[in-house]
């Protein structure tokens, strides 16, 4: 794949790309690592509902899915703020005068639904102590590697990246914010036999969306009638989102998220990764995945 200059991982602007640091062996973004006393100590409440996912695997998708399901299917409510006012990303740190997430989520009043991408051993206690339901998306490897790789390209908080090919194997080797695929979807498989997890599957939410909200909706405990359900699949469809500006980010500034380098909501199909992938990155990536994936029952379409 050609890139173009900007597509090189080069910044224009005054926003800083973060770098990465340890973070009990996960690296993070600099920035959420020097508040992380205070995000570790968060204080979850029992009727918090905590949305997580790996980067780039259906957030803003389940998040609106959430909110919609949560507001009856009424799209004017979910038109009072952009996704991340309605719900705060609680590891977020921007310079000032930017609020964090943190910040947005401790003032919020109950109940609170709140997104994270931490891998299950970053996730702070509290949420395991109140015993907090939580909705996990998982997205195939292939797929979200050039999702997150597009991400990088546009989002000018996010660190260098060199091109497409230095990014896999980065991303392959965990040397990505938020750290191994494998790890963050392995372990929020196995969390959700202890605790009120459930567990989602991108291409599953793409085949058949109506069952998927459906479960969602099960799950917070709440019935949909047939019509709002209707409601909220057109709501909640790729091209419906693509063009709200309530739910695609266009309401962040140009020099934090690109969208003239690449779309914050990009495709949002399955196979993509066959536009980026060679034959042998993809030979090289399959036995990888065989072999870090060999003892877990978790099982992904990267295709439909």
């Amino acid at each position: 794949m050609d890139l173009k200059p900007e597509q090189k991982g080069v910044a224009p602007g005054p926003f800083k790309r973060t770098v990465l640091v340890d973070c009990k062996g996960v690296p993070m973004p600099k920035e959420t690592v020097e508040h992380w006393d205070r995000i570790w100590a968060f204080q979850a409440r029992p009727d918090d509902l905590l949305i997580c996912t790996y980067p780039k695997a259906g957030t803003t998708w389940i998040q609106e899915i959430v909110d919609m399901i949560q507001n009856g299917g009424d799209a004017q409510k979910c038109a009072r703020a952009p996704t991340d006012k309605r719900i705060p990303y609680l590891e977020l740190c921007l310079p000032k005068p930017l609020s964090s997430g943190l910040e947005d989520a401790e003032a919020m009043p109950s109940p609170r639904t709140i997104k994270s991408h931490f891998s299950v051993q970053l996730l702070p206690p509290s949420f395991w102590e109140q015993n907090c339901k939580m909705i996990y998306v998982a997205r195939n490897i292939k797929d979200n590697a050039v999702s997150y790789f597009h991400f990088h390209l546009m989002n000018k908080g996010m660190p260098e990246i060199g091109p497409w090919d230095q990014f896999l194997q980065d991303f392959i080797a965990g040397k990505v914010a938020y750290g191994s695929w494998f790890d963050h979807v392995r372990g929020w498989w196995k969390a959700k036999d202890r605790h009120p997890i459930l567990y989602l599957f991108y291409e599953d939410m793409k085949k058949d969306p109506a069952q998927e909200i459906q479960k969602v909706a099960k799950f917070l405990g709440l019935e949909l009638s047939e019509s709002v359900l209707s409601k909220i699949v057109q709501h909640t469809s790729f091209e419906s989102m693509k063009a709200n500006p309530m739910a695609n980010y266009s309401t962040v500034p140009s020099s934090i998220l690109d969208h003239t380098v690449s779309p914050f909501m990009r495709k949002g199909i399955v196979g993509d990764w066959k536009e980026h992938f060679t034959v042998a990155q993809n030979e090289q990536f399959d036995d990888i995945y065989a072999q870090k994936m060999r003892d877990t029952s978790l099982t992904f379409q990267t295709q439909l």
